[in-house]
């Protein structure tokens, strides 16, 4: 019975532990500059932003939001970080909080997509 009972004990305190441990999945949501108003569907824009951002390892998913100037972004932080999509969304030429578009990345991009 003393066996049991100090089994049961062991088994309770690994799964509490287990269910403590830091998940490794986040959320940011990044503030951007979007002047286009269909960069979601357009061809050129939209498929190469989506593209590049899940090339980033660890990018699981993003929202963009054109109406908030935001996008959402789902990754796991075991494999990248949030300085690093940072610097790739802004390589992509588009703001990302305080990291800047890249010049050249910016006049890349279509027209529809800078600021008029």
């Amino acid at each position: 019975m003393k066996y049991l009972l100090f089994f049961l004990c062991v088994f309770f305190n690994l799964q509490t532990s287990n269910a403590q441990k830091k998940s490794t999945n986040q959320k940011a949501v990044i503030k951007t500059t979007i002047y286009c108003d269909h960069c979601n569907q357009c061809e050129t824009c939209g498929q190469n932003f989506q593209s590049n951002i899940y090339k980033i390892k660890g990018v699981k998913m993003y929202e963009l939001n054109a109406e908030d100037m935001t996008i959402t972004v789902y990754y796991n932080t075991k494999k990248t970080d949030l300085e690093t999509i940072k610097t790739a969304i802004s390589k992509l030429g588009y703001d990302a909080d305080e990291v800047k578009a890249d010049a050249v990345a910016y006049e890349n991009l279509d027209n529809c997509c800078k600021k008029a």
